[in-house]
């Protein structure tokens, strides 16, 4: 038995995979977006399900980042993470797709995706998941609930009227723990992928064990002379998207000149 295994870069639509069922490991934006187009293909698609939080579309009549965008969420700084680690965290889950549309577990289980818990092996032919499906909902639920907290005390604070952010719906699912995948067509892993500025900066000693560049304002700790833009959570949150760069950016400019 030969299942085809690639990796989400190198999809390009459902048609071109083998027949068959489909897993998907790997629950962030890209899973759940992947997961969700091949099952509207008519596709018999399997989802391994992880720890990435959640967010709505829309809030009222108003587009979620613009309410995003108006706390405090996009300020968070490095030492707000529970650990480093945690930049390697799913962003999360929604799509853009068609306007703009809700997208997580309870959209996907409605459109018949099956859900499973995280991917733990293969072996002798079948794929292996821990019975934490659950856990990983639960999880996605508590971001939610935490940037709902976020933009009442954002809306408290500027005297204005909150948008209803109802609780999600009750979630049950009875995954299953072990697939056999001899009528599997293909698995598409959507984990992520990790930063490998070593492969092309030559100076190991700039880099951190999950490979960020040890860094303060943009500078170097251990290289004079080398810095970096554009860094996830270089300052803030923000600091890798066009929210926050230019700010960053201002930041490291003037450093350098004053160095000069």
């Amino acid at each position: 038995m030969s299942v085809h295994v690639l990796d989400a870069e190198d999809y390009t639509n459902g048609e071109a995979l083998p027949p068959g069922k489909l897993l998907v490991i790997g629950s962030g934006q890209t899973g759940c977006q992947l997961a969700e187009e091949l099952r509207e293909g008519g596709r018999d698609v399997f989802l391994a399900c992880g720890r990435a939080p959640w967010v709505p579309r829309r809030l009222g009549d108003r587009d979620i980042l613009a309410w995003i965008t108006e706390t405090s969420f996009l300020e968070s700084t490095l030492a707000d993470l529970p650990s480093p680690a945690a930049r390697l965290g799913a962003n999360p889950q929604l799509s853009g797709g068609r306007g703009g549309h809700d997208l997580n577990y309870r959209t996907l289980q409605a459109q018949g995706v099956n859900l499973l818990g995280h991917f733990v092996g293969a072996q002798d032919g079948a794929a292996h998941f821990a019975l934490d499906l659950a856990e990983s909902v639960a999880f996605g639920d508590a971001r939610y609930a935490d940037l709902c907290g976020l933009i009442r005390e954002t809306c408290v604070a500027r005297g204005t009227e909150a948008p209803d952010m109802s609780p999600p719906s009750p979630f049950a699912a009875s995954p299953a723990e072990r697939l056999e995948l001899s009528n599997f067509g293909a698995v598409i892993f959507t984990s992520g992928f990790r930063p490998d500025y070593a492969r092309w900066v030559r100076f190991p000693v700039a880099f951190d064990d999950l490979g960020f560049p040890i860094q303060q304002d943009g500078c170097s700790m251990n290289v004079p002379g080398l810095n970096f833009m554009g860094v996830h959570f270089q300052r803030k949150r923000k600091s890798a998207t066009f929210l926050g760069v230019g700010e960053d950016a201002a930041v490291l400019a003037e450093i350098i000149a004053r160095s000069t």
